[in-house]
Protein backbone atom coordinates (compact mmCIF):
# COMPACT_ATOMS: atom_id res chain seq x y z
CA UNK A 1 0.00 0.00 0.00
CA UNK A 2 1.68 3.23 -0.96
CA UNK A 3 1.74 6.23 1.14
CA UNK A 4 -0.56 8.30 -1.16
CA UNK A 5 -3.11 5.80 -1.28
CA UNK A 6 -3.34 5.98 3.01
CA UNK A 7 -3.16 9.24 3.25
CA UNK A 8 -5.24 9.94 -0.03
CA UNK A 9 -8.16 11.81 1.87
CA UNK A 10 -5.69 14.44 3.27
CA UNK A 11 -4.21 14.95 -0.16
CA UNK A 12 -5.26 17.55 -2.34
CA UNK A 13 -6.30 16.75 -6.21
CA UNK A 14 -3.62 18.56 -8.54
CA UNK A 15 -5.64 17.89 -11.77
CA UNK A 16 -8.40 20.49 -10.36
CA UNK A 17 -7.82 24.34 -11.23
CA UNK A 18 -6.28 26.12 -7.87
CA UNK A 19 -5.03 29.28 -7.08
CA UNK A 20 -1.47 29.86 -6.41
CA UNK A 21 -1.82 30.25 -2.21
CA UNK A 22 -3.77 26.75 -2.16
CA UNK A 23 -1.04 24.91 -4.22
CA UNK A 24 1.40 26.78 -1.05
CA UNK A 25 -0.93 25.17 1.09
CA UNK A 26 -0.56 21.90 -0.36
CA UNK A 27 2.72 21.76 -0.75
CA UNK A 28 3.26 22.21 2.98
CA UNK A 29 1.04 19.85 3.83
CA UNK A 30 2.72 17.41 1.84
CA UNK A 31 5.96 18.33 3.17
CA UNK A 32 4.96 18.51 7.01
CA UNK A 33 2.36 15.46 7.29
CA UNK A 34 5.28 12.91 6.18
CA UNK A 35 7.84 14.65 9.00
CA UNK A 36 4.97 14.41 11.53
CA UNK A 37 4.28 10.63 11.38
CA UNK A 38 8.06 9.07 11.06
CA UNK A 39 8.69 11.57 14.42
CA UNK A 40 5.66 10.49 16.54
CA UNK A 41 6.97 6.33 15.26
CA UNK A 42 10.61 7.67 16.15
CA UNK A 43 8.86 8.73 19.74
CA UNK A 44 6.79 5.51 20.04
CA UNK A 45 9.97 3.37 19.31
CA UNK A 46 12.00 5.51 22.08
CA UNK A 47 9.34 5.16 24.58
CA UNK A 48 9.17 1.43 23.99
CA UNK A 49 12.61 1.28 24.69
CA UNK A 50 12.45 2.60 27.80
CA UNK A 51 13.52 0.52 30.24
CA UNK A 52 16.17 0.55 33.43
CA UNK A 53 18.40 -1.85 34.99
CA UNK A 54 19.28 -3.21 38.38
CA UNK A 55 22.35 -4.03 40.74
CA UNK A 56 22.05 -6.75 43.20
CA UNK A 57 25.03 -6.23 45.20
CA UNK A 58 26.30 -9.41 47.22
CA UNK A 59 27.92 -9.61 50.99
CA UNK A 60 31.53 -9.53 50.87
CA UNK A 61 31.63 -12.49 53.77
CA UNK A 62 29.27 -14.37 52.72
CA UNK A 63 27.07 -14.96 49.60
CA UNK A 64 23.40 -14.98 49.38
CA UNK A 65 23.73 -14.75 45.57
CA UNK A 66 24.17 -16.85 42.46
CA UNK A 67 27.87 -15.85 40.90
CA UNK A 68 26.66 -15.40 37.33
CA UNK A 69 28.58 -17.58 34.72
CA UNK A 70 29.87 -16.41 31.25
CA UNK A 71 28.63 -19.47 30.00
CA UNK A 72 25.46 -19.71 31.28
CA UNK A 73 23.12 -19.07 27.88
CA UNK A 74 20.21 -19.67 29.52
CA UNK A 75 19.97 -16.81 31.36
CA UNK A 76 18.03 -13.71 30.05
CA UNK A 77 19.06 -11.36 31.70
CA UNK A 78 16.14 -9.41 32.07
CA UNK A 79 13.98 -9.03 35.07
CA UNK A 80 10.34 -7.75 35.29
CA UNK A 81 9.63 -5.26 38.36
CA UNK A 82 7.73 -7.90 40.20
CA UNK A 83 10.72 -10.08 39.95
CA UNK A 84 12.88 -7.93 41.71
CA UNK A 85 10.38 -7.20 44.32
CA UNK A 86 10.30 -10.68 44.75
CA UNK A 87 13.91 -11.09 45.22
CA UNK A 88 13.46 -8.06 47.82
CA UNK A 89 11.15 -10.32 49.67
CA UNK A 90 13.05 -13.58 49.98
CA UNK A 91 16.24 -11.83 51.06
CA UNK A 92 14.22 -10.27 53.69
CA UNK A 93 13.37 -13.99 54.83
CA UNK A 94 9.47 -13.42 53.41
CA UNK A 95 7.57 -15.72 50.94
CA UNK A 96 6.98 -13.81 47.96
CA UNK A 97 3.56 -13.03 46.82
CA UNK A 98 1.11 -15.63 45.39
CA UNK A 99 0.58 -14.11 42.36
CA UNK A 100 4.14 -14.88 41.25
CA UNK A 101 4.48 -16.84 38.40
CA UNK A 102 6.88 -20.49 37.58
CA UNK A 103 8.50 -18.89 35.08
CA UNK A 104 9.40 -15.58 37.63
CA UNK A 105 10.43 -18.64 40.20
CA UNK A 106 12.59 -19.71 37.71
CA UNK A 107 14.08 -16.41 37.38
CA UNK A 108 14.62 -16.08 41.34
CA UNK A 109 16.35 -19.22 41.37
CA UNK A 110 19.41 -17.38 38.62
CA UNK A 111 19.51 -14.74 41.03
CA UNK A 112 19.49 -16.25 44.47
CA UNK A 113 20.75 -19.27 46.28
CA UNK A 114 18.56 -21.85 47.12
CA UNK A 115 18.44 -22.04 50.78
CA UNK A 116 15.61 -20.81 52.90
CA UNK A 117 17.85 -20.98 55.84
CA UNK A 118 20.79 -18.68 54.24
CA UNK A 119 19.34 -14.91 54.11
CA UNK A 120 20.30 -11.66 55.31
CA UNK A 121 17.34 -10.41 56.22
CA UNK A 122 18.63 -7.17 55.50
CA UNK A 123 18.65 -5.16 52.15
CA UNK A 124 19.97 -1.68 51.19
CA UNK A 125 17.41 -0.52 47.90
CA UNK A 126 17.79 2.63 46.31
CA UNK A 127 16.00 3.71 43.01
CA UNK A 128 18.31 6.11 41.04
CA UNK A 129 16.88 8.23 38.47
CA UNK A 130 19.05 8.46 35.53
CA UNK A 131 20.81 5.69 33.83
CA UNK A 132 24.34 6.30 31.65
CA UNK A 133 25.19 3.11 30.43
CA UNK A 134 28.95 3.81 30.57
CA UNK A 135 28.85 4.02 34.41
CA UNK A 136 26.25 1.40 35.14
CA UNK A 137 28.36 -0.90 33.49
CA UNK A 138 31.18 0.48 35.82
CA UNK A 139 29.28 0.34 38.47
CA UNK A 140 28.70 -3.61 38.22
CA UNK A 141 33.33 -3.71 38.38
CA UNK A 142 33.60 -1.49 41.63
CA UNK A 143 30.85 -3.82 43.29
CA UNK A 144 31.68 -6.69 44.83
CA UNK A 145 30.28 -10.01 43.41
CA UNK A 146 27.41 -7.62 41.91
CA UNK A 147 24.87 -9.43 39.78
CA UNK A 148 23.10 -6.68 36.78
CA UNK A 149 20.35 -7.01 35.63
CA UNK A 150 17.91 -5.60 32.57
CA UNK A 151 14.18 -4.15 33.85
CA UNK A 152 12.04 -5.45 31.24
CA UNK A 153 10.94 -2.63 29.10
CA UNK A 154 7.18 -1.51 29.78
CA UNK A 155 7.03 -3.38 33.34
CA UNK A 156 4.15 -2.11 35.60
CA UNK A 157 5.10 -0.95 39.11
CA UNK A 158 4.97 -3.37 41.61
CA UNK A 159 4.51 -3.59 45.26
CA UNK A 160 6.45 -5.42 48.40
CA UNK A 161 4.06 -6.74 50.91
CA UNK A 162 5.77 -7.44 54.19
CA UNK A 163 4.48 -8.08 57.16
CA UNK A 164 4.62 -5.13 59.48
CA UNK A 165 5.02 -6.49 62.66
CA UNK A 166 8.46 -8.79 61.03
CA UNK A 167 10.23 -6.25 58.97
CA UNK A 168 11.30 -2.82 60.01
CA UNK A 169 10.74 -0.28 57.50
CA UNK A 170 13.97 2.66 57.28
CA UNK A 171 13.32 5.56 55.02
CA UNK A 172 16.63 7.52 53.26
CA UNK A 173 14.70 10.14 51.72
CA UNK A 174 14.93 12.60 54.48
CA UNK A 175 16.03 16.01 52.88
CA UNK A 176 19.33 17.76 54.62
CA UNK A 177 18.14 21.43 54.30
CA UNK A 178 20.79 23.15 56.90
CA UNK A 179 24.48 21.66 55.72
CA UNK A 180 27.15 23.67 56.41
CA UNK A 181 30.27 24.12 54.78
CA UNK A 182 31.92 22.13 57.17
CA UNK A 183 29.41 18.74 55.83
CA UNK A 184 31.05 19.09 52.62
CA UNK A 185 34.88 19.39 53.41
CA UNK A 186 34.23 16.27 56.21
CA UNK A 187 32.34 14.91 53.06
CA UNK A 188 35.13 15.49 50.54
CA UNK A 189 37.64 14.00 53.01
CA UNK A 190 35.81 10.83 53.23
CA UNK A 191 35.71 10.28 49.79
CA UNK A 192 39.72 11.50 49.47
CA UNK A 193 38.63 14.83 47.65
CA UNK A 194 39.15 18.33 48.89
CA UNK A 195 37.01 21.75 49.58
CA UNK A 196 37.90 24.93 49.02
CA UNK A 197 35.79 27.53 51.73
CA UNK A 198 34.87 30.53 50.03
CA UNK A 199 36.05 33.00 52.95
CA UNK A 200 33.66 35.70 51.91
CA UNK A 201 30.43 33.58 51.47
CA UNK A 202 29.23 30.36 53.15
CA UNK A 203 28.63 27.29 50.73
CA UNK A 204 30.03 29.26 47.85
CA UNK A 205 33.37 27.21 47.77
CA UNK A 206 34.83 24.73 45.28
CA UNK A 207 34.42 20.92 45.53
CA UNK A 208 37.44 19.02 44.43
CA UNK A 209 36.81 14.62 44.32
CA UNK A 210 39.09 12.09 42.32
CA UNK A 211 37.15 8.88 40.72
CA UNK A 212 37.84 5.69 40.33
CA UNK A 213 38.27 6.55 35.98
CA UNK A 214 41.05 8.53 37.15
CA UNK A 215 39.05 11.71 36.19
CA UNK A 216 38.01 14.53 38.91
CA UNK A 217 34.98 16.01 39.23
CA UNK A 218 34.89 19.76 40.15
CA UNK A 219 31.51 21.22 41.49
CA UNK A 220 31.81 25.29 42.50
CA UNK A 221 28.78 25.30 45.10
CA UNK A 222 28.23 28.75 44.08
CA UNK A 223 25.95 27.18 41.13
CA UNK A 224 22.85 26.00 42.27
CA UNK A 225 22.82 22.53 40.22
CA UNK A 226 25.51 21.30 41.59
CA UNK A 227 24.25 22.42 45.26
CA UNK A 228 21.47 20.22 44.75
CA UNK A 229 23.62 17.84 43.83
CA UNK A 230 26.09 17.69 46.73
CA UNK A 231 22.65 18.35 49.30
CA UNK A 232 20.73 14.87 47.91
CA UNK A 233 24.36 13.18 48.31
CA UNK A 234 24.68 14.24 52.06
CA UNK A 235 21.24 13.64 52.52
CA UNK A 236 21.87 9.73 51.75
CA UNK A 237 24.98 9.24 53.47
CA UNK A 238 23.40 11.29 56.37
CA UNK A 239 20.28 8.90 56.40
CA UNK A 240 21.92 5.56 55.84
CA UNK A 241 24.34 6.22 58.75
CA UNK A 242 21.04 7.18 60.92
CA UNK A 243 19.83 3.42 60.02
CA UNK A 244 23.13 1.99 61.31
CA UNK A 245 22.51 3.53 64.55
CA UNK A 246 18.87 2.60 64.49
CA UNK A 247 20.37 -0.75 63.53
CA UNK A 248 22.26 -1.27 66.81
CA UNK A 249 19.15 -0.47 68.38
CA UNK A 250 17.34 -3.12 66.70
CA UNK A 251 19.87 -5.96 67.45
CA UNK A 252 19.67 -5.82 71.12
CA UNK A 253 16.11 -7.26 70.98
CA UNK A 254 15.76 -11.18 71.38
CA UNK A 255 14.01 -11.26 68.22
CA UNK A 256 15.21 -8.44 65.96
CA UNK A 257 13.10 -7.42 62.99
CA UNK A 258 14.39 -7.77 59.15
CA UNK A 259 15.37 -4.78 57.76
CA UNK A 260 14.90 -2.62 54.76
CA UNK A 261 16.88 0.25 53.99
CA UNK A 262 14.71 2.07 50.96
CA UNK A 263 15.25 5.21 49.06
CA UNK A 264 15.03 7.35 46.09
CA UNK A 265 17.88 9.61 44.54
CA UNK A 266 16.73 12.15 42.22
CA UNK A 267 20.03 14.47 42.68
CA UNK A 268 21.13 13.58 39.01
CA UNK A 269 17.98 15.49 38.02
CA UNK A 270 19.67 18.82 38.66
CA UNK A 271 22.95 18.27 36.94
CA UNK A 272 21.32 16.49 33.97
CA UNK A 273 19.04 19.99 33.53
CA UNK A 274 21.75 21.87 33.88
CA UNK A 275 24.77 20.49 32.20
CA UNK A 276 22.98 17.92 29.34
CA UNK A 277 23.37 14.06 29.96
CA UNK A 278 27.05 13.64 29.42
CA UNK A 279 30.39 15.17 30.79
CA UNK A 280 29.07 16.60 34.30
CA UNK A 281 26.07 14.62 34.59
CA UNK A 282 27.86 11.42 33.81
CA UNK A 283 30.88 12.44 36.34
CA UNK A 284 28.12 12.71 39.17
CA UNK A 285 26.54 9.75 38.49
CA UNK A 286 30.35 7.96 38.70
CA UNK A 287 30.41 10.23 42.11
CA UNK A 288 27.01 8.55 43.02
CA UNK A 289 28.29 4.82 42.16
CA UNK A 290 31.78 5.93 44.12
CA UNK A 291 29.87 7.29 47.12
CA UNK A 292 27.48 4.41 47.18
CA UNK A 293 30.58 1.43 47.13
CA UNK A 294 32.06 3.13 49.65
CA UNK A 295 28.83 3.77 52.28
CA UNK A 296 27.89 0.03 50.94
CA UNK A 297 31.50 -0.88 52.57
CA UNK A 298 30.34 0.80 55.95
CA UNK A 299 26.89 -1.03 56.26
CA UNK A 300 28.45 -4.32 55.76
CA UNK A 301 31.01 -3.88 58.43
CA UNK A 302 27.85 -2.11 60.49
CA UNK A 303 25.23 -5.75 59.44
CA UNK A 304 28.90 -7.88 60.24
CA UNK A 305 27.97 -8.98 56.72
CA UNK A 306 24.25 -9.65 56.62
CA UNK A 307 22.94 -7.38 54.20
CA UNK A 308 22.77 -7.44 50.50
CA UNK A 309 21.94 -3.87 48.07
CA UNK A 310 19.47 -3.60 45.38
CA UNK A 311 20.44 -0.27 43.15
CA UNK A 312 17.61 0.27 40.60
CA UNK A 313 18.21 2.48 37.68
CA UNK A 314 15.14 4.20 36.37
CA UNK A 315 14.90 5.37 33.39
CA UNK A 316 11.44 6.55 33.57
CA UNK A 317 10.69 9.94 31.96
CA UNK A 318 10.54 12.93 35.13
CA UNK A 319 6.22 13.56 34.85
CA UNK A 320 6.19 9.85 35.92
CA UNK A 321 6.29 8.55 39.65
CA UNK A 322 9.63 8.51 41.07
CA UNK A 323 9.62 5.10 42.67
CA UNK A 324 9.54 2.07 40.78
CA UNK A 325 8.41 -0.46 43.81
CA UNK A 326 6.49 0.19 46.37
CA UNK A 327 6.47 -1.11 49.77
CA UNK A 328 3.36 -2.22 51.75
CA UNK A 329 3.10 -3.33 55.60
CA UNK A 330 0.50 -5.83 55.95
CA UNK A 331 -1.04 -6.62 59.60
CA UNK A 332 -2.03 -9.79 60.77
CA UNK A 333 -5.66 -10.35 61.50
CA UNK A 334 -7.16 -10.11 64.37
CA UNK A 335 -8.66 -12.39 66.98
CA UNK A 336 -11.73 -13.39 66.38
CA UNK A 337 -13.55 -13.11 70.05
CA UNK A 338 -17.26 -14.80 70.36
CA UNK A 339 -20.18 -11.86 70.66
CA UNK A 340 -23.45 -11.94 71.87
CA UNK A 341 -25.53 -11.15 69.09
CA UNK A 342 -28.91 -9.76 71.13
CA UNK A 343 -28.10 -7.56 74.02
CA UNK A 344 -29.85 -9.38 77.00
CA UNK A 345 -32.39 -7.52 78.86
CA UNK A 346 -31.67 -6.28 82.81
CA UNK A 347 -34.41 -8.93 83.67
CA UNK A 348 -32.66 -11.35 81.81
CA UNK A 349 -29.16 -10.55 83.71
CA UNK A 350 -30.85 -11.19 86.97
CA UNK A 351 -31.80 -14.30 86.32
CA UNK A 352 -28.49 -15.39 85.24
CA UNK A 353 -26.79 -14.09 88.13
CA UNK A 354 -29.41 -15.35 90.25
CA UNK A 355 -28.78 -18.86 89.26
CA UNK A 356 -24.98 -18.89 89.14
CA UNK A 357 -25.42 -17.71 93.03
CA UNK A 358 -27.64 -20.57 93.68
CA UNK A 359 -25.44 -23.37 91.94
CA UNK A 360 -22.59 -21.85 93.53
CA UNK A 361 -24.21 -22.23 96.82
CA UNK A 362 -26.18 -25.92 96.36
CA UNK A 363 -21.72 -27.07 95.53
CA UNK A 364 -20.52 -25.74 98.50
CA UNK A 365 -22.55 -27.30 100.60
CA UNK A 366 -22.60 -30.28 98.78
CA UNK A 367 -18.31 -30.36 99.25
CA UNK A 368 -18.66 -29.38 103.12
CA UNK A 369 -21.15 -32.76 103.76
CA UNK A 370 -19.02 -35.07 101.83
CA UNK A 371 -15.68 -33.76 103.70
CA UNK A 372 -17.37 -33.86 107.02
CA UNK A 373 -18.66 -37.35 106.52
CA UNK A 374 -15.61 -38.26 104.62
CA UNK A 375 -13.48 -37.39 108.01
CA UNK A 376 -16.82 -39.12 110.33
CA UNK A 377 -16.35 -42.48 108.46
CA UNK A 378 -12.55 -42.55 108.39
CA UNK A 379 -11.85 -42.16 112.57
CA UNK A 380 -14.89 -44.66 112.64
CA UNK A 381 -13.02 -47.20 110.61
CA UNK A 382 -11.62 -50.15 112.81
CA UNK A 383 -8.17 -50.72 112.96
CA UNK A 384 -7.59 -54.74 111.80
CA UNK A 385 -5.64 -56.81 109.53
CA UNK A 386 -8.21 -56.81 107.00
CA UNK A 387 -8.35 -53.31 106.35
CA UNK A 388 -6.97 -51.82 103.10
CA UNK A 389 -5.18 -49.37 104.99
CA UNK A 390 -3.33 -51.11 107.38
CA UNK A 391 -2.77 -54.37 105.25
CA UNK A 392 0.92 -54.14 105.51
CA UNK A 393 1.07 -53.43 109.20
CA UNK A 394 1.27 -56.13 111.45
CA UNK A 395 -0.27 -55.86 114.88
CA UNK A 396 0.80 -58.12 118.07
Amino acid sequence: MKFRDVFSPLLIDHTTDLSPSVWTMDFQIRSVLPLVIISSLLYSLAKAEISGSVIFIDSQTRQYLRSPSPNDVVQSNSMSLQEVGAAVSVLLGFVPSDALSATSSLKLNEVLLPNPFNRPRAVFMLEVTGELPSVADQANVMFNAAYKSKIVPGSNKADIQLPGEEVSVVSLDEEFVDFTDKDISDFASWLGGSYAVDPLEALKGELAIPLASGATIDLHMSKKANREFIASLLALLRNSRKAVEMHGDLSLSNQPPAELLKGSFDGLKALQEHYGPEDAAQKGLELLITMLSKMFDSLQAAYKGQIVGAILFNTAPAPESKTLLNVMLTSRPSARWLEETKVPAIETIAVVALVRITLAWITGIVLIIATLLGIYFLFSMPLTKDTLLYSNVKLD
